[in-house]
This record gives structure tokens, sequence and C-alpha cells, in this order.
């Protein structure tokens, strides 16, 4: 049998609490949501969720608070069968938060308080080392530090390791020091805010991952929702298309798609068709409400793909 891959996820872990509602409070207004959900998110958590439900060996390196929100987290961790060697509680600190509110067509827009998570230092990539070295993927995001998320960039170029990085939520970014980087994956509004390129439809994402190529990146992958997704490098830009889905919540879709698209390459799958079954993973997550609690499991998926790839 097959070594499973080992997917290293350097990066946040959130409490998601998500609201239900048919429109948005004016300033100063209260009004009746349709209905709540809480339970366990952050973009470096649902990476970690789905690359364990796709059946990789999976270690979180990250930092929670010193409240509730703390020991819950970590417990959900290795309920998950995700290892927490690397995950370590912060004193007086919150745990990181993400209030997220849902409209009926399944469009969200999320508050992300980082909490603790700003407390995960190049020094705890330090100490994770041997970790990280062993990985066949280490997977990033931007709801820890830009000064950590740097560094662990560097450390896998310098130790062989693929690195995939999701600029998460979307701010400015030192190019530079992502030179060499194998894969960055923005949707369409980090695209944005990272090129200043407007990012409307596959013809100005298909200009926006050239501009981001041509500053070293190895491979652009700009997720599209609906639209599928865009695979860019030297010489490649092809669109991926969608599954049709009936979607209900588009929240952690980003991050079932950079999760499960890690472990499909670590198995060996060709560089298209692991974004292509990345595209159905993506796309399945949104028939279910929430982030990790309606990720797939490998056995779903399969059955999925068997009937739909």
């Amino acid at each position: 049998m097959a070594r499973r891959p080992r997917i290293a996820v350097v990066g946040s872990a959130n409490i998601d609490l998500t609201t239900f509602t048919d429109q948005f409070p004016k300033p100063g207004e209260t009004i009746f949501g349709q209905k709540f959900n809480l339970g366990f998110g952050g973009k470096g958590a649902n990476q970690a969720a789905a690359a364990r439900l796709c059946g990789a060996d999976v270690f979180m390196v990250a930092r929670v608070g010193s409240d509730l929100f703390g020991p819950a987290t970590i417990e959900n961790f290795k309920n998950l069968g995700i290892d927490t060697t690397h995950v370590k509680q912060i004193e007086g600190l919150s745990s990181g938060v993400a209030p997220i509110f849902v409209e009926p067509n399944g469009q969200n827009r999320i508050l992300v308080v980082k909490g603790a998570n700003d407390a995960l230092k190049p020094d705890d990539v330090d100490a994770a080392t041997e970790v990280l070295k062993a990985s066949d993927c280490i997977i990033l995001q931007f709801e820890i530090p830009l000064e950590t998320v740097y560094y662990t960039v560097a450390f896998a170029r310098k130790h062989g390791v693929r690195c995939i990085l999701n600029p998460a939520p979307g701010q400015a970014v030192e190019m530079s020091a992502l030179a060499g980087l194998d894969y960055f994956i923005p949707n369409e509004s980090e695209a944005e805010t990272i090129t200043g390129m407007a990012v409307r439809n596959v013809e100005d994402a298909k200009k926006c991952a050239e501009t981001m190529v041509a500053g070293g990146i190895r491979r652009v992958i700009i997720t599209l929702g609906a639209n599928g997704s865009l695979l860019a490098g030297r010489g490649l830009s092809e669109h991926v298309q969608p599954f049709a889905v009936k979607s209900v919540d588009s929240s952690g879709a980003g991050d079932a798609f950079i999760g499960s698209f890690a472990v499909f390459l670590a198995e060996g799958v060709p560089e298209l068709e692991a974004v292509r079954r990345a595209n159905l993973y993506a796309g399945l997550s949104t028939t279910g409400v929430g982030t990790q609690k309606s990720f797939y499991d490998r056995a779903r998926f399969d059955a999925e793909w068997a009937v739909r790839g």
C-alpha cells in the first residue's frame, strides 16, 4: 500500500460564528437573523481538516488562546486525527474568531479577529523543523504574521519541500519574498488586492495571474467560485471548469480546494487533474452548512468523482 501523503499546515485556527440572514442591518438598526451556527474554522485549520478528510497524515503548527475556545480547538484537531504536537495555548490572548454572515444565495461576508494566531512566530516554525522537513507539502495563509509566512516559504525552499500559499485575507505582499514559491492560490478579490488589477472574468484572471508569475512564482491558481479556477505558470494558462452543485453556503470552499489539492498532488495526481478534483471537492463543500463539517470524506468524494470526473 502506498504511503499516505504528509501535509503540514502552518496557520490559523478560529471559531466560526455563522449567522444566516435575509438582509443586513442598516447603521444603528437591529434585525432578526434566520439561524446561527458555531463551528471550528480558521483558514489553516480548515485546510488541515480537508487534507485529513482526503486521507493525508496532517500536522498542524498553530497557536490558540487561553479562553474556552482554545482547548476545544485542540480537541477538535485530535478528533479529526490531526497531529497537535505543535499547537500551543497562549496565556492572555483570545483564540481567533470569525463572525460570518451568509445571504440566501450562499454568498458570505467574513470578519476575522486573529487573536492568538498573531502569536505564531518564526521561532515556532523552527521548533517544528523535523515535522516540516519530513512533509510532502507545507500549506500557509495570511491569518498569521507575514514575517512567519515569508520565513516558512524560505524554509520550504531551503529544504526542498513543496509549498502552497493562500494569500487570504488579501493584503499587500512583498513579492520578492515569494520568489520560487510552488503554488500561490488567491481568489478573485485577493488577487485584485495584491496586484491592483480587477478580476471580473476569466480573461481578467489570466492577465492578473501572468503578472504574479512574472514576479517569480512558479504556479498561480486563482479560484473563481462558481466559474471554476485558473491554473497559470510560465507558458501555461488553463481555465478549469467548475462542477454544477446546489450551493447553500460557500464558507470554506477555498480552504476545501487548497487542502484537497495538496493531497491530490502529493499522491502523484497530474497537476491539471489535481485542480479539477479540487474544483469538485470545493464545490461539494458548498452543499452543506459551515466549513469543516461540510467537507466530504475521501470515500464520499471518490464516489462523486467516479460519476462526475
